[in-house]
């Protein structure tokens, strides 16, 4: 199993997602705001796994502040906060760890000391429940796959997997399922344009875990879908609106509309973590844009000529009507009923 967010005794090491799959290498972290780096340039990616991340980089931030008075570690603690949310603006996970972890600050009795500690033990918390979620997610997300035919074709875009994750995955961990239960004939990939996350990072988990994987270019899902290679669509979500309209990678939308004209399944694979309860719908999200170079070059090598104009938002928000089931640890619901999933546990509800 991978897992790209790993505590070592005194820091963080992550799999430098950047690299792969040519290298495998791991970044260690040790200050706050190397972790806010690590963040916005991606070296982590993925909503759940940021999460993690941000989790830790509220504990290594509380280490690096230098005093006993507890106001005073309060308010510093509420600074380092604000520099991780400022990295990456859709992902709500991001919010949502560090929400939990100001919280448990400010409750835990006791010396700063003592408080370090709980932010720790805090942390490690959102690790472990973020891998039993995404098993969980993955289990639940066979259950809803359809009946017919037994060996399914799914398609997937971005990259949802163990390396977006604690570990398994959200879209990815219900492929796992799919297979481990022996129900999966081909994983089909989405090379997700413009950095490649399904080209790269997809393809290489899957062979990493001998799943059947074939890539295509993101242009090619509609003719897919017509020539009859599509059963259902797996995706994941960095952040989903009280009426269950879905941010995801960008190309996630028009894949949507693709799979209704073609009546097939389109299910969206996300903890809970990743509804924001506080937003009525998907008009409301904010839409990170990223740098150009991202669209007019790949490595060191231009493809677009110079004097061109461009835009780059990261993701795109599907309506909820384009979605068949989004896939929660605790069960699949349509989006009408995502509040369901809250019904038992309104404390897990997360509000950026």
């Amino acid at each position: 199993m991978l897992y790209p967010v790993v505590w070592r005794e005194d820091r963080v090491a992550l799999i430098d997602q950047n690299r792969l799959p040519r290298e495998y290498t791991q970044v260690e972290i040790r200050r706050s705001d190397d972790m806010a780096v690590a963040i916005k340039t991606m070296i982590v990616r993925g909503a759940p796994a940021i999460g993690v991340a941000a989790a830790y980089g509220m504990y290594l931030g509380a280490r690096e502040i230098d005093t006993r008075d507890r106001t005073a570690f309060l308010e510093r603690l509420e600074a380092i906060g604000q520099m991780l949310r400022e990295t990456r603006p859709t992902a709500v996970n991001l919010f949502w760890a560090i929400k939990r972890m100001l919280k448990v600050a400010k409750e835990t009795p006791g010396s700063v000391e003592e408080v370090r500690q709980t932010l720790l033990d805090t942390a490690h918390a959102v690790n472990r429940e973020d891998l039993q979620t995404c098993q969980a997610i993955g289990d639940r997300g066979l259950e809803v796959l359809p009946q017919t035919p037994e060996k399914l074709r799914l398609l997937t875009h971005c990259n949802a997997g163990a390396l977006a994750t604690a570990g398994y995955g959200t879209a990815l961990g219900v492929v796992r399922s799919t297979q481990t239960a022996n129900r999966l004939e081909r994983l089909y990939a989405d090379e997700t344009r413009p950095r490649l996350q399904g080209a790269k990072l997809t393809t290489w988990e899957c062979l990493q875990d001998g799943i059947p994987v074939t890539v295509i270019t993101d242009s090619m899902a509609a003719h897919c879908m017509q020539q009859g290679m599509i059963d259902a669509v797996v995706v994941g979500a960095d952040r989903i609106a009280a009426n269950g309209d879905t941010a995801n990678k960008i190309g996630t939308y028009s894949l949507a509309l693709v799979a209704k004209a073609h009546d097939i399944p389109f299910f969206v694979a996300a903890p809970r973590s990743t509804v924001d309860l506080s937003l009525s719908d998907g008009s409301q999200i904010p839409i990170e844009e990223r740098d150009p170079s991202e669209i007019y070059q790949i490595g060191n090598t231009r493809l677009v000529p110079v004097g061109a104009e461009f835009y780059n938002p990261a993701f795109d928000v599907t309506p909820a009507d384009l979605i068949t089931a989004i896939v929660t640890e605790v069960g699949a619901f349509s989006p009408d009923r995502l509040g369901e999933a809250f019904e038992k546990d309104a404390s897990i509800a997360p509000s950026s």
